[in-house]
């Protein structure tokens, strides 16, 4: 884990293309805490499934969200339903962290890679196996600045083709995979994104945090938020989210698709430091 000893920075955006409320800056003061380098592997979620005999909510339900390219040709060929307005995502049967295609699907040589498929109730059961907690929103974007202000990713301003896993070409149908994957990555593919050595803020899939997301209408079913998009945002947000140090989202606490992970935090006292 990265320890970080806190303090005040400024947090969202004023750019006019903000959304799911990343408007307005403003600054925001957070205590000494630390936080995993990575999103959790699939080998690290693995040791836990074995410790605790512990099924998912992907399992339970029998099914979950995957992308539609990427789930094997007999098995999509099986389905009848998608999306409404983004017919890409497809609902596939069995689809689950360990085979997060479908049936046909395997992790076997994916260990490195982000687990997927996971709701915000998996990833806190997880996280308090582990003896830690998922991070705070604003924990979470302290440490995916490393330490910069008013930057657009964790870098810097410039955008930087081989530095996050993201959509480059044309959606949904070509991927150029200018970035060198078309799907998830591992957690190690690229470099650090920070001067913290925080990996994989950016891209390659959501992460799950504590916060629970304000719906600017006020109203239906309770939401968390995501954070740092995933493989099929852009970078200019022409199509899904755009990819950026503010970017954020809310989902229900038992949705999980193959573009959805999670990475652990916990407070620190002063003698840790």
């Amino acid at each position: 884990m990265v320890k970080l000893s806190g303090g005040i920075f400024r947090m969202g955006t004023n750019s006019e293309d903000g959304k799911d409320g990343e408007n307005p800056a403003r600054d925001v003061r957070v205590k000494a805490f630390a936080i995993d380098r990575y999103p959790i592997t699939n080998e690290l979620f693995r040791a836990f499934v074995r410790s605790k005999k512990f099924k998912t909510e992907a399992e339970k339900f029998g099914w979950s969200f995957a992308f539609h390219t990427f789930v094997p040709e007999n098995v999509r060929s099986k389905v009848t339903q998608s999306v409404q307005g983004a017919p890409w995502w497809i609902p596939v049967n069995k689809a689950y962290w360990r085979q997060p295609g479908g049936p046909g699907t395997t992790i076997k040589d994916k260990l490195n890679y982000p687990v997927v498929h996971i709701s915000y109730n998996d990833a806190t059961a997880y996280c308090n196996w582990a003896g830690k907690r998922l991070a705070t929103e604003a924990e979470w974007e302290f440490a995916a600045r490393g330490g910069l202000q008013g930057q657009v990713y964790p870098w810097g301003k410039k955008f930087e083709e081989k530095r996050m896993n993201i959509w480059q070409g044309d959606f949904p149908g070509k991927n150029t995979k200018l970035d060198g994957y078309d799907w998830l990555a591992p957690v190690n593919a690229y470099p650090p994104q920070n001067s913290y050595g925080m990996y994989d803020m950016i891209g390659n899939a959501w992460e799950w945090v504590g916060d629970e997301f304000k719906s600017p209408e006020g109203r239906g079913e309770k939401k968390f938020v995501l954070r740092g998009g995933s493989y099929i945002d852009s970078r200019d947000g022409k199509f899904n989210h755009k990819a950026r140090v503010t970017t954020r989202m809310g989902n229900t606490a038992d949705a999980g698709s193959d573009n959805i992970s999670f990475r652990c935090a916990r407070s620190l006292s002063k003698d840790e430091l």
